[in-house]
């Protein structure tokens, strides 16, 4: 399928380009700067598409928000018409559409020309008023709120906010692609002309400095944010998308002592958190019980024996298990337990804990397991 794609060195159009190289099949003619109106017709030959995402929002001069809007789109328009065939055109147009103002004027007399060729030649266009679209590669300090407060706190630099409680509606770029691949797909039976892109997330400005400050927070207390779905997730995807290389890595706190290393990796509100810790070999670390905190342990290097005895009768149990063999070990509330390297090098583990360790109540008896049943 050979679709062109107008703006294609922008923020949406990058993104795009992108996911359609991963989809394979398509074949991409690019209209950008370097381009003028006048070759539109040619570029238009032997294509199936039109993605129509130029134009201008940061201008120097309000005119040219009539040529680069309005005068784009009536070219483009113009050009389909007179190939003699229909092109179903996908258009990113804009909310401020909706307003009285120079860049919304402009926008939806842009419409008004994709609108005319629909009503003269049935062509199909799918009109798109997007709100604030937010993701990796869009420019900080030119017209998204999202890129330049998540530039501004990657590299500690203030956030300037007027108004803490302005509401912004949000769409993340990759459902607006996903969305015109369903289209070309089709996926997706909207007919148009006006088409939605779902979700659409709102958040404050307060609201949206104060998320992106607790993004960077979690180097310092390791807590992280529920950051698998939804705006959170998008966000945060965003946000770490403008770390400079510099800041790719972070170091994290490590308590040693004779036994070996202790290292916490990951705190979660609501699902616990991740660490590992080393042994010597013979060491024995553990021996203790919990009323109500859960472990899983995964010994990734080495070879270990955990023993349990329970608290009430007294039954033991040991088993062994090693590095070359993904197995999961889990702690049972009502049992004390240890662990023991029982190889000749040093013993690697990972931990999972159902809860942050909590110093005031860790939840943590000590009470030695002993070595025979």
């Amino acid at each position: 399928m050979k679709v062109l794609v107008t703006g294609a060195n922008g923020f949406i159009g990058k993104n795009l380009l992108m996911h359609l190289r991963e989809k394979g099949g398509f074949e991409v003619v690019p209209f950008s700067r370097q381009h003028t109106e006048q070759d539109l017709p040619g570029l238009l030959d032997g294509v199936d598409w039109v993605i129509h995402l130029a134009g201008i929002n940061r201008p120097e001069n309000p005119s040219e928000f009539v040529t680069g809007n309005t005068g784009l789109t009536q070219t483009l328009c113009d050009a389909v018409k007179q190939c003699g065939r229909q092109i179903p055109i996908i258009y990113s147009s804009s909310i401020q559409a909706e307003r009285e103002n120079d860049y919304g004027t402009s926008k939806r007399a842009a419409e008004g020309a994709l609108l005319a060729l629909n009503e003269a030649t049935d062509n199909p266009v799918y009109i798109y008023r997007l709100p604030n679209v937010f993701g990796k590669w869009a420019r900080p300090n030119y017209n998204s709120a999202v890129a330049t407060f998540c530039h501004n706190v990657a590299r500690d630099l203030p956030v300037s906010i007027n108004d803490p409680d302005a509401v912004i509606n949000l769409v993340y770029v990759d459902d607006v692609v996903n969305h015109f691949l369903s289209l070309l797909e089709g996926k997706n039976s909207n007919p148009g002309p006006f088409v939605e892109v779902e979700p659409v997330y709102q958040i404050s400005v307060g609201g949206l400095a104060d998320q992106l400050n607790r993004f960077k927070a979690t180097r310092e207390n390791l807590i992280t944010e529920q950051v698998g779905t939804g705006l959170t997730r998008a966000l945060y995807a965003t946000y770490v998308s403008y770390l400079p290389p510099e800041r790719f890595t972070y170091t994290v706190p490590q308590h040693g002592d004779d036994r070996g290393v202790f290292v916490e990796m990951l705190k979660t509100r609501d699902a616990g958190q991740f660490s590992f810790f080393t042994a010597h070999p013979g060491v024995t670390r553990g021996g203790h019980y919990h009323h109500s905190k859960t472990e899983k342990f995964l010994v990734i290097k080495g070879d270990a024996c955990f023993r349990f005895r329970h608290m009430l009768t007294g039954e033991f149990y040991e088993l062994f298990t090693a590095g070359d063999k993904p197995e999961i070990v889990e702690t049972v509330p009502g049992w004390t337990h240890d662990i023991t390297n029982v190889g000749d090098d040093e013993l690697v583990c990972m931990l999972w804990a159902n809860e942050i360790f909590d110093r005031d109540n860790p939840d943590t008896f000590a009470c030695p397991v002993g070595t025979e049943a």
